[in-house]
């Protein structure tokens, strides 16, 4: 597949797109004509300095965005050919097809287990049996099982950073969503951690499409297949990731990954 506008090919079929999206919080414009691909089984990963946008968007692609007052959207985002900001659009199953994990691990204060089956529980799932092999499977899929198969029942309060943020990633997988959104998912986590993260993230695009926003631009060069740099609420440049940072197109690119600004 070739991107005409960006003119790099890309060999995965296209799961995502915005298309000349605007967002706005009140009277101020956030983002401005994003028009940008997401492909399936790819990272892409979202750069820029803070207040660039890219949280936004992130937040645009599951509608995360609609629970702030006077903020709308303009433009598209397709999913699998559909507007997901069409009228007749059912957002909570939009937002199991996409799941989400945040800056901060955020597990709730229940069993480690509740925490996996919690989505399951609110679509109405009650088999048991089923439950447990879901949450089993989520928890090894986040690489975190042989670290809480002897304490699944215990709180998810006790665990450690690391071990919360790969829950919180076991949680969203429990739903089976086709696109995992991430926000700085290492960026409150320590070393040893942060790359845990980063080993599940390349394990996990053989399943999901991923799109994570970070600070950390040699993180963006670990991981991703493809980044894309924002500014003031544009997109700037995107390209693979590895010409981006060894010949980006534009001297405002060079100039971010160099350090010049930013």
């Amino acid at each position: 597949m070739v991107d005409l506008a960006k003119g790099f090919i890309m060999k995965n079929g296209l799961k995502m797109s915005t298309k000349r999206l605007n967002f706005y919080y009140g009277d101020c414009q956030a983002l401005y004509e994003i028009s940008l691909d997401f492909h399936t089984n790819q990272v892409t990963a979202l750069i820029g300095p803070s207040g660039c946008g890219k949280s936004t968007l992130l937040r645009c692609l599951n509608r995360m965005n609609d629970l702030i007052p006077y903020s709308r959207a303009e433009g598209q985002v397709i999913l699998d050919g559909e507007d997901i900001y069409d009228h007749d659009i059912d957002v909570v199953t939009l937002r199991s097809r996409i799941g989400m994990v945040f800056q901060k691990p955020n597990p709730f204060p229940k069993s480690i287990f509740e925490n996996v089956a919690y989505g399951l529980r609110v679509k109405g799932i009650k088999d048991h049996v089923f439950l447990e092999e879901r949450v089993e499977n989520s928890i090894k899929r986040a690489a975190l099982w042989d670290e809480v198969k002897d304490r699944i029942h215990e709180s998810a309060l006790g665990l450690s950073g690391g071990q919360q943020q790969r829950l919180c990633i076991a949680r969203a997988m429990a739903v089976e969503p086709e696109i995992l959104l991430m926000d700085e998912p290492a960026s409150a986590l320590d070393p040893i951690a942060t790359q845990k993260i980063e080993e599940l993230i390349n394990e996990l695009k053989r399943l999901y499409t991923i799109i994570i926003v970070t600070h950390n631009m040699q993180q963006a060069a670990r991981i991703s297949d493809v980044t894309a740099f924002f500014y003031l609420g544009s997109l700037i440049e995107v390209d693979k990731t590895e010409n981006i940072f060894t010949r980006p197109a534009l001297k405002q690119t060079s100039d971010y990954i160099t350090g010049r600004f930013g």
